[in-house]
């Protein structure tokens, strides 16, 4: 019988899919999601293969697991950060502070795009995690435009902008290059959505 991890059954599982997790995200930033096999992420978790399937039924299941666990943590962070900041002006800067704040960005990861090697199924469950957090960008959108911060606009699609221009950035590990470069896109989000200098 395999050893247990933690005090009870529940703290092994939770211990193991943590593990399943860490195993994944460090093959991932090595090699890319489609180069890597189920062998491969137990070996680097330090558990047996059965272990894996015991927990997830594939690559993909395991892979939206992760997903899941990282979304869920990421909202929960961003709402705690947004829950006293009322001026949406300092909202959207705070959503742009989070967003530069993330390790983990999936689809920059080595090897192809996600999109291209996950089935159909699983590129919608990603795209309704990624909705979770367009709906809180959203909603700092429409508090602006209701208070006169920001001019009318297609929401939409400047959320799309957005989050486009906030995957795609590269911020700096360094000092102070990260600080200069959070600034600069603090003050690019704030000029795309029509926010006046003076106010930014």
């Amino acid at each position: 019988m395999p050893k247990i991890i933690g005090g009870s059954l529940h703290e092994h599982r939770e211990q193991t899919r943590q593990r399943l997790f860490t195993a994944l995200s460090t093959l991932m930033s090595e090699r890319g999601f489609d180069a890597i096999s189920f062998a491969d992420i137990a070996a680097a978790a330090g558990v047996g293969r059965t272990a894996v399937y015991n927990h997830f039924s594939d690559k993909e299941a395991l892979l939206m697991g992760f997903i899941t666990f990282e979304t869920e943590r990421y909202v929960e962070t961003l709402r705690r950060s947004l829950q006293d900041v009322e001026a949406p002006v300092l909202r959207l800067r705070t959503y742009v502070q989070a967003h530069a704040r993330l390790k983990r960005v999936f689809h920059v990861a080595p090897g192809p795009d996600l999109r291209t090697v996950l089935s159909r199924g699983t590129q919608q469950r990603l795209r309704e995690h990624a909705v979770v957090v367009e709906d809180i960008l959203r909603e700092i959108l429409v508090a602006g435009i209701a208070r006169g911060d920001f001019p009318e606009q297609d929401i939409s699609t400047t959320v799309a902008l957005i989050n486009a221009c906030l995957s795609g950035r590269q911020i700096p590990e360094e000092q102070p290059a990260r600080d200069r470069a959070i600034l600069a896109t603090e003050s690019f989000v704030l000029r795309a959505v029509g926010v006046e200098p003076a106010h930014a």
